[in-house]
């Protein structure tokens, strides 16, 4: 089985073309490292290419910094340079292509687990719950 799930921001906005045959666009996603050790890098970069209307998706609306979350399957590529070297690179063929958050989030800097601190409950879509509202629920 060859399946990835990454969760990251673009690095530059996507770039599309169009091979006659099918729409091919571009992108770089950085991922951040959970664990990290002095003197290596804090995130991976993974080149995604993606095909079709997942194509065209991201180049209307996804744009560099945006945190998007991909499926896919990764796919080595290899070919010999003009120096006779062997050249070996690899892209994750995207299948699946979301927001990983809200355009507000997203604007302001914040992600939705840390809003920011003058934000209030209010337009959020969440309800201010009571205390002590465990013993009226029939479930708990």
């Amino acid at each position: 089985m060859n399946k990835i799930i990454l969760m990251g921001r673009l690095t530059r906005d996507p770039e599309m073309r169009n091979t006659g045959s099918t729409t091919v666009c571009r992108y770089t996603l950085a991922v951040d490292r959970r664990f990290r050790r002095d003197g290596e890098p804090e995130a991976d970069f993974f080149n995604c290419t993606a095909f079709g209307k997942s194509a065209e998706f991201a180049e209307k609306y996804f744009r560099q910094g945006t945190k998007i979350l991909i499926s896919g399957r990764i796919q080595s590529d290899n070919y010999t340079n003009k120096d006779g070297q062997k050249v070996y690179s690899w892209q994750v063929i995207v299948d699946d292509q979301e927001f990983a958050e809200s355009k507000n989030a997203a604007s302001t800097g914040s992600t939705p687990a840390q809003p920011r601190p003058d934000a209030s409950n209010a337009g959020s879509g969440f309800v201010d719950i009571k205390d002590g509202i465990e013993e009226d629920l029939p479930f708990i």
